[in-house]
This record gives structure tokens, sequence and C-alpha cells, in this order.
């Protein structure tokens, strides 16, 4: 589908484009979600992509947006767990790739200026009741994966 686009990363060249977001795991299992801001949803952290940034950066950089954690990929590198397609604002598509990310589940919550300020760590089957089914998926996809989280 990437090849169909002129530019698939870049948010203003097509209505059709790519959202980075990641399904953040912390060391005892549980799901990092936030309370959308405009769509009112709990959701994991993502967005659109910054300028040259892949996806998986985007991830990373929105999760520390979002909820302040500074969350990592794998120790394998970046691991792709999930693919939605829908609707954004406004009349555009997302392609939003979902990656795996881990962070400490100690660290404090502090959303950037403008965030949302309602984040919390869930259990999974909280997570899944909170989220959509696009959460849901992408929340089974993630705890259906055995990784350290060196």
């Amino acid at each position: 589908m990437l090849d169909w686009l002129v530019d698939p990363f870049d948010q203003h060249a097509d209505p059709t484009h790519v959202t980075g977001s990641a399904i953040v795991v912390d060391a005892d299992g549980r799901i990092l979600l936030h309370r959308h801001k405009r769509l009112e949803r709990w959701l994991q952290p993502g967005g659109h992509l910054d300028g040259g940034e892949s996806p998986d950066a985007a991830a990373v950089r929105e999760v520390l947006e979002e909820t302040g954690l500074a969350a990592r990929h794998p120790p394998v590198g970046p691991l792709l767990i999930h693919v939605d397609v829908h609707e954004g604002p406004r009349g555009h598509v997302h392609l939003d790739l979902r990656y795996l990310l881990f962070a400490d589940g100690s660290a404090a919550l502090a959303p950037a200026p403008g965030e949302s300020p309602d984040v919390a760590w869930l259990e999974a089957e909280q997570a899944t009741a909170r989220g959509d089914a696009s959460v849901r998926a992408a929340v089974a996809a993630a705890i259906g994966i055995a990784l350290p989280t060196g």
C-alpha cells in the first residue's frame, strides 16, 4: 500500500498517510494507555511523523510527549506488532504502525504541556476493557510476545 502513495510518511502529501504508535509494556506486563485529549478515548500513545522521521522513531517520541516516559524498543530492535487503518480527524486516513516498546513502570508519568493528563498503567484486562477493538487487538499482539525488557 505504501507504494501507492506519493509520500506515505508526510501527513500533508496525501489524505492517507502513516502514523506511528506504541503498545508500551513494563516489567510487570502492564500496558500504558492515555485518554486522547481530542478524541476522549483511551488509546496507545502515538501520532503523526515529524519530517524525515521513521514510524518507529515517532512511536518513541510520541510516548515521551504524551506520557513523559522514555520508552525503548526491544533489544532485538523495532518490532512492528500491529497495523491499524482508521479514519483520522479532518477526513484523512491513518495507516497506524504499532510497535512494542518497554518502559519503567515505576517512573513518574509526566505528559508534556497540552497533552492529556490522563495516563495510566493498566493490567492487560483493564487495558482491553478501556480500549476500543483496535486497542484490544494491539494489546493482544503485545502480550502474546515474550521478550526480555533488557
